[in-house]
């Protein structure tokens, strides 16, 4: 398995991670109930559970402070044309990258925003590396969701996240992916850190 990642499956149900490394779990759960678990799914039936920060995500914090400063004005100006509250797309940023316009996730997500190729592309941005173009597409993405669900920042950061048909398909509620309630959790503490 990539980057030496330990899962162990328990007849018990229990799994036991050596989160030492860093690597996207999956889970399955087969017609005749077993549970698998692994970082390398074999077929689209797999479940992502806990997603990995983007390489570089745990560097970035010692420019953290100095890369907040110079990204705010693009967060401004993004959040400014989109009417959204800056103080939440810095939130969306420190949870994603860490404000590392160099990040990338082993699932392919780039930059300060973690954008995925089609969800740059749907929302204006030709280059994902490009800081500029990064911020304004995850910022419009950001007020489309939001518009999409109702202004609820649980349910809009939850599709971030995990998507947005992912919230549907649990009735618009945060879909019980322990990685992603964790996600909405850092991004509210971090947004109402922010108005303080």
């Amino acid at each position: 398995m990539k980057n030496g990642l330990s899962l162990i499956f328990l007849a018990s149900g229990l799994l036991t991670v050596n989160l030492n490394c860093l690597a996207d779990v999956y889970k399955y759960t087969a017609p005749d109930g077993r549970v698998y678990y692994t970082d390398q799914p074999q077929h689209k039936k797999y479940k992502l559970i806990i997603r990995s920060k983007p390489k570089g995500y745990q560097a970035s914090f010692k420019h953290l402070k100095k890369n907040k400063k110079k990204y705010t004005p693009i967060i401004e100006a993004a959040a400014s044309k989109h009417g959204i509250d800056p103080k939440l797309v810095h939130a969306v940023i420190y949870a994603e990258s860490a404000y590392n316009a160099a990040a990338v996730s082993s699932a392919g997500a780039v930059g300060l925003m973690q954008l995925m190729p089609a969800t740059a592309r749907l929302y204006g941005a030709q280059n994902r590396k490009d800081p500029k173009q990064n911020i304004f597409a995850g910022t419009k993405y950001l007020k489309y969701l939001l518009g999409l669900f109702k202004d609820d920042l649980s349910l809009s950061i939850a599709a971030y996240n995990a998507g947005e048909n992912a919230v549907k398909k649990y009735n618009n509620q945060i879909p019980p992916y322990p990685e992603t309630q964790k996600y909405v959790k850092q991004v509210l503490r971090l947004y109402k850190q922010d108005q303080s």
